[in-house]
């Protein structure tokens, strides 16, 4: 097992990490930039190094500051958490060549699922159902036109080197088609620096459907059930929950099995997630994420399984510590995230908090690094808390999520709690009756 972790991150996830890692008897060292100097895994980990800036790409992602805190403190192994470099094959492959081991999947791995096109061909070849759609990028006019009239309309244009909603554009018809192409590849070359896009069959009332896999290096795989993250804004995900209201017992076993399946083709290592659309009685796969899940935490509650700290004992060479038949799932969980900003505008809301207390109890969890004093910064992602709870029947977990939302103080930031107040008295939410597209409308007519 390692002596030394470096947790290549920051906020909650750098946290839970360093948790993790103390429970193990491993040492930790946190990266941070002058933004973050007070930052509550900075206070509790073993040593810290400044690597910077506020601004991102002078401190979180600058890989050579990174390595070099890495150097300096001599770490055995870099945990990257999740966002920021997590998913950069550039990023692995450079840990691995200065002798520090990445906690997380082979860089070719990365590079492969970070492609979309790459990644929805992989997965076809290893015999899992795909959203209907263009066989690579789309080169031009006449092809997006072509393509469109063969899937049938509405289609959505995606980047094919992006996420998080960005260079995605839907096309109702073909007076609508070829405008939604340039707008996604001018998008996707702006955010991502890659203007490769292509086009996928537009379902229109799916769910969002997420499997947790882990693969070790003695070709053990396992599946932790699945999440459903359907209710999203902008294709931003706000509350999770597992498992799914809208899986039977069968579709549950088959998505896991198609899971399992297709990550042993593939003789994948570390932690991963695919992800599907998931629409009558059918699934579809959309992208897999080779790192640890922000909604992570829901999984770890109904499984028993401690996923960081498999990450870890991966990472080191250690086979998994339970097979597929010990998983025992329990219950239902649901995460709120909860973001610095206003629930009705999504606006970012930095700012000093003046008063915290988290909400405590049975199956209560809160995945946080506030504190009352620190000063929320304007330079990062608005996520600051995540409140995971955990009932022994969905009904259950939502009462108590009730519960602990009305517990929850955060005073001098504005926060996304109210938001999640309504959401969880809404009816067709508190039915299970939501799909991707209902969080929107839910806002629309709460403004």
């Amino acid at each position: 097992m390692f002596d030394k972790v470096l947790i290549a991150n920051r906020g909650e996830i750098a946290l839970r990490i360093h948790r993790a890692c103390r429970e193990m008897g491993i040492s930790t060292v946190a990266v941070h930039s002058t933004a973050d100097a007070d930052a509550m895994h900075v206070r509790l980990a073993d040593e810290s190094v400044c690597i910077g800036p506020p601004a991102p790409k002078d401190s979180y992602l600058s890989m050579p500051a990174i390595l070099s805190a890495a150097i300096i403190t001599n770490a055995d192994a870099i945990h990257p958490g999740y966002g920021l470099l997590s998913e950069n094959a550039t990023f692995a492959a450079m840990v691995e060549e200065h002798g520090f081991t990445f906690i997380g999947p082979s860089s070719e791995h990365i590079r492969m699922m970070g492609d979309k096109i790459v990644a929805k061909e992989t997965m076809i070849a290893a015999g899992v159902p795909c959203v209907p759609g263009s066989a690579g990028s789309l080169e031009d006019p006449e092809t997006v036109r072509a393509t469109a009239k063969r899937i049938g309309y509405p289609v959505l244009i995606k980047a094919s080197g992006g996420g998080g909603g960005r260079g995605m554009k839907v096309a109702e018809d073909d007076s609508q088609v070829v405008e939604a192409y340039m707008s996604a590849r001018a998008e996707a070359k702006s955010a991502f620096g890659n203007d490769q896009v292509y086009m996928e069959k537009y379902l229109s009332h799916p769910r969002h459907i997420e499997v947790q896999i882990l693969g070790d290096a003695h070709g053990n795989v396992v599946h932790l059930g699945e999440r459903d993250c359907s209710l999203q804004r902008r294709h931003q995900k706000l509350l999770e929950e597992a498992p799914s209201p809208a899986l039977n017992p069968e579709a549950r076993a088959r998505i896991g099995k198609i899971a399992v399946n297709a990550i042993k083709q593939l003789g994948y290592l570390g932690a991963g997630t695919l992800e599907f659309l998931y629409q009558d009685g059918e699934f579809y796969f959309i992208e897999m994420n080779t790192r640890l899940q922000v909604e992570h935490p829901i999984t770890e509650m109904i499984s028993g399984v401690d996923i960081v700290r498999e990450q870890l004992r991966i990472a080191a060479g250690s086979p998994l510590s339970f097979k597929q038949d010990d998983i025992k799932f329990s219950g239902h969980a649901i995460e709120c995230r909860i973001n610095a900003e206003t629930s009705d505008t999504f606006t970012p809301a930095p700012g000093k908090v003046r008063d915290y207390h988290p909400p405590g109890g049975l199956g209560v969890r809160v995945d946080s690094a506030l504190y009352a004093g620190y000063t929320v910064p304007p330079y990062y992602d608005s996520l600051i808390s995540k409140l995971i709870v955990h009932g022994a029947t969905r009904n259950e977990c939502l009462m108590r999520l009730r519960r602990s939302l009305e517990e929850y103080v955060i005073a001098g930031v504005e926060t996304t709690i109210p938001l999640h107040r309504r959401l969880v008295n809404a009816p067709d939410f508190v039915n299970g009756e939501y799909d991707i597209h209902w969080l929107e409308r839910f806002v629309g007519l709460k403004k």
